[in-house]
This record gives structure tokens, C-alpha cells and sequence, in this order.
């Protein structure tokens, strides 16, 4: 049974103690919080595997608490779910943008709420392997997968962790179209029965992020998915 600790910073005590049951239901191990500073206060010591924050806290916000934790050496890497109001779009952009890997709109079901905590502890599991040396750079844009570093010219750019991992598959698989839902599996871990934006949200910041290139740099291929070029 897994036995792997989540955190739930949740101030809904309802919603607080749906999350908790659910996810001890399916064998992790939970810690609940009401506010971002009383979770902070203890995260790094605890290093949970995964995190489920409210983005509406009292006190401290939940965005401004997740890039707090990214600052911190030792849960930085951890994979964060944010939970949103119902069909409010900018809460979905700004907490992926802050530094979350997917988001759940209030209200949701809690099969797939443990579908997606499976599916973000399984990649984050295979992606603590060694980085490689290497530096890849097509057009004006360099990657260094050492340092994990982005830059368009001179100019360094920060991104996410998963903008990053998008960005550099997209780069590595540039000689083809990538399809949705290949970029949803190995990225994710998401099948088709799992309904979500999450990419569509990471692509649109990517893009903003690499500049007025960045449409140029990643085009969308109607109906397929994504291919990487280089502007001319």
C-alpha cells in the first residue's frame, strides 16, 4: 500500500476533509492545513510527495505560497494540484503559471482528483534521474539541461518546471507533429479518460514566456496536437 505524505491546504474544513478521506482511502498519508503559512512552516522538514492547495486562503494566498515552496531547496520539484473556483479561467492561468502542474475546479469528484495525484506522483518519480550535460539550442533559443536553464538570446527566462519539461520535449521531437494526447501521457501520465486544459494553459504561457517569437517557436497543428520550429 502506498504510504506516500500529501499536504492539503484547503480552509474549507468540508472540502479539507473530502480531500483527507479520499486520499487515505487510496493509502497515502495526509497532513491538512487551514492557511499557506502554517503548511510553509513545516514543508520542508516533512517533505511531502505532493501538495493540494486552495488558491483562496485566508492570510497568504495559495499562489504566493507556491512560489515560495519552488524558492525552497528541498521540495521545490514537488508536484502541487491547485484547487480553483468553477470555470474561472484566470485562476487556472496564474496558478500554473506560479509554478502548479495541473488544477481541479470546485467542485470535483474525488476518483478523479486521486486519478491525477497518481498520475503526477508516478512522472515525478521517473523524472528524478540525473540531468544530462547537454545544451540544445535551435534558433535563438538555448536549453541547458544541466542547470535546467532557458534562454532566447542572452536573455534568461523562468519557467515552470512543467513549461520546461514541455518546452524541451517539443524541442527533442521537433521533426514531427506531437499529438495531444502523447504530450498528455508522457508529460502527465493522463489517458483519455481524463478531461483537462492543463496543457492548452502550459502552451499559451510558454508562449508568452519565449516572447514574440514564441508562437513561431511552438505551432499548433488543428486537431493533432504541437510541433516545434524555428522562426525563419
Amino acid at each position: 500500500m502506498d504510504t506516500q505524505k500529501i499536504f492539503v491546504i484547503e480552509d474549507d474544513e468540508n472540502i479539507r476533509e473530502l480531500v483527507k478521506v479520499a486520499l487515505e482511502g487510496y493509502g497515502y498519508r495526509t497532513e491538512t492545513f487551514e492557511t499557506a503559512e502554517a503548511a510553509l512552516a513545516c514543508i520542508e522538514a516533512a517533505q511531502p510527495a505532493l501538495a493540494v492547495f486552495d488558491l483562496m486562503l485566508p492570510g497568504m494566498d495559495g499562489l504566493s505560497a507556491i512560489r515560495q515552496i519552488r524558492d525552497m531547496k528541498k521540495v521545490k520539484d514537488i508536484p502541487i494540484i491547485v484547487l480553483t473556483a468553477k470555470d474561472k479561467e484566470y485562476d487556472k492561468v496564474v496558478g500554473l503559471d506560479g509554478g502548479a502542474d495541473d488544477y481541479m475546479t470546485k467542485p470535483f469528484g474525488v476518483l478523479e482528483l486521486a486519478a491525477r495525484v497518481r498520475s503526477l506522483l508516478r512522472r515525478s518519480t521517473r523524472e528524478a534521474q540525473p540531468e544530462s550535460g547537454e545544451k540544445l539550442t535551435l534558433g535563438r533559443l538555448t536549453v541547458d539541461m544541466a542547470a535546467r536553464e532557458v534562454y532566447v538570446g542572452e536573455h534568461k527566462i523562468v519557467l515552470t518546471y512543467k513549461e520546461y519539461e514541455l518546452l524541451t520535449y517539443l524541442m527533442e521531437n521537433r521533426m514531427r507533429v506531437v499529438p495531444r494526447e502523447e504530450l498528455l501521457d508522457k508529460l502527465w501520465d493522463y489517458n483519455a479518460d481524463i478531461e483537462t486544459r492543463t496543457l492548452d494553459i502550459h502552451i499559451r504561457t510558454l508562449r508568452q514566456k519565449l516572447g514574440e517569437e514564441g508562437s513561431a517557436y511552438i505551432r499548433t497543428v488543428r486537431s493533432v496536437g504541437y510541433r516545434f520550429c524555428i522562426p525563419e
